[in-house]
């Protein structure tokens, strides 16, 4: 049996299914933009890990990343687009009422994800989601 499988796997022209794994070229800072120069394939299976290069490309750096490791998807995430410190409006939507003011952003985050901001006209500390537009939904 063992020969007929070879044989037929020989005839079509398959050839075992590799995997491989994604790993730095070079070390990538915290909150560095990973570009597919950054990256290279290599053919073995580190389960856990990424295996193409498309999913990281142009994603940011959670943590500095060393060269010659591979990447987790945990070590990746969508680049920030609010950085601490940075001014930002506050959106307070209610069905038809909307509440906007300024804040202070207290940490960096990307689209969808939470921070807490300075409301800087009561000085209250309130969190919201960062929409795409870089607004700071706070509420629900």
């Amino acid at each position: 049996m063992r020969k007929f499988v070879l044989f037929f796997t020989l005839m079509l022209g398959l050839s075992e299914a590799r995997a491989e794994t994604v790993v730095l070229e070079r070390t990538i800072r915290a909150n560095g933009i990973i570009t597919l120069n950054d990256v290279k394939l290599i053919n073995e299976t580190i389960p856990g890990m990424i295996s193409d290069p498309m999913q990281v490309a142009g994603l940011e750096a959670r943590r500095i990343l060393y060269a010659g490791r591979p990447i987790r998807s945990l070590d990746v995430g969508p680049p920030a687009i609010i950085e601490r410190n940075q001014l930002v409006d506050l959106i307070f939507a209610s069905g038809p009422l909307i509440i906007a003011t300024e804040g202070r952003s207290l940490g960096r985050g990307s689209i969808g994800e939470r921070v807490k901001v300075l409301n800087l006209s009561s000085r209250k500390t309130v969190s919201g989601r960062i929409d795409k537009d870089g607004r700071i939904y706070v509420g629900h």
